[in-house]
């Protein structure tokens, strides 16, 4: 630990002996304890998303479309849809409009990650999604976690994510003593190990370098699967542990029968395993059969240097390139069917 980072650590550490927040000691002494149970770190992958610096709001770049996207494109992809619908219905200025449209038109030819529209940087930014993992397996939703205050079976979750809006930086006012650890342990992280191709293993290392500092985006939750040795994710980041079990309810019940082709006996061993999900309070874990689901909670970390957060590396796969995603809007606003 270099000196920076050491007195990062004890501001981090006099500023939280001063708090006078019973709640965050609580939390503070459960992040404590799942470091113990789940001391170590297996790395999922890159997500991506969309960050902007808007000189209105100050220097600090804030997530405006959630760091979850598999790939670039999909972030490039969203993005260009943003722009879309805002010239479609935000603006009646003709000027305004065509400056979103030149956008799109770019972002459906080129595989462009920054420009800046409307005085505003735009940023496709890159993170990576980590799990903590011990002996009992891979780390469960903590008690002190969020839940809603209602859980429903019924509606869907319609909670915005967390991720938008946020502001990335790399030494947030209200951070906790084990966040503020973790994050500083992370600066030396990169990837190694013969699994990851060369040019993987280069692009992580000289990240370090490039963008030192880390950034922790707001924990996310998910469901993973075990069928014989190995864990594998399925489905989405969810913004509670509630979502995730719901997720997981729906897989059972509703689009997994559809997807795998379900015989009446599978279907209604999954049916009645679903109902056990739900008829149990706050339940982490099901087995079905030979297989177990569990609800895990997902850490991810975004890099930031001198510039603001980590572009996309060049040995970051994108499984398709730029396209038009959407019809051709004239300057007026109106939308062209017709090509």
């Amino acid at each position: 630990m270099n000196d920076d980072q050491k007195r990062q650590r004890d501001e981090v550490h006099t500023a939280f002996l001063r708090r006078d927040d019973p709640a965050a000691w609580v939390t503070e002494t459960d992040a404590l304890d799942a470091t113990r149970r789940y001391p170590l770190i297996a790395l999922r992958g890159p997500v991506f998303g969309v960050a902007v610096q808007d000189p209105r709001t100050g220097p600090h770049w804030r997530v405006v479309r959630p760091v979850t996207d598999g790939t670039p494109q999909e972030a490039r992809d969203s993005l260009n849809s943003s722009f879309w619908f805002r010239a479609k219905d935000d603006t009646d200025d003709p000027a305004v409009r065509r400056e979103l449209l030149a956008a799109v038109a770019l972002l459906e030819r080129e595989p462009v990650d920054g420009l800046e529209v409307l005085g505003v940087r735009y940023r496709v930014v890159r993170g990576d999604e980590f799990t903590r993992v011990g002996a009992e397996g891979l780390e469960p939703p903590r008690p002190t976690d969020r839940e809603p205050a209602t859980p429903s079976w019924d509606d869907r979750d319609s909670a915005p994510s967390p991720d938008l809006g946020f502001v990335l930086d790399p030494r947030p006012e209200d951070t906790s003593m084990a966040r503020a650890a973790l994050r500083l342990g992370l600066r030396e992280f990169a990837y190694t190990g013969a699994r990851f191709p060369t040019a993987v293993r280069e692009h992580s290392l000289r990240a370090v370098t490039t963008h030192p500092d880390i950034a922790l985006l707001p924990v996310g939750f998910g469901v993973a699967e075990r069928h014989g040795g190995e864990w594998e994710p399925r489905g989405a980041l969810m913004p509670t542990p509630h979502a995730a079990r719901r997720l997981l309810y729906d897989g059972m019940t509703e689009f997994w029968p559809l997807l795998h082709h379900f015989d009446d006996r599978k279907r209604a061993e999954y049916a009645r395993a679903a109902q056990a999900l739900k008829s149990s309070r706050r339940v982490n874990r099901i087995q079905v059969a030979d297989t177990e689901y569990v609800i895990i909670r997902i850490e991810r970390l975004l890099r930031l240097g001198p510039d603001g957060p980590e572009p996309p590396r060049p040995s970051d796969q994108d499984a398709y390139g730029p396209s038009k995603i959407h019809p051709t809007m004239t300057e007026d606003g109106r939308v062209r069917h017709d090509d």
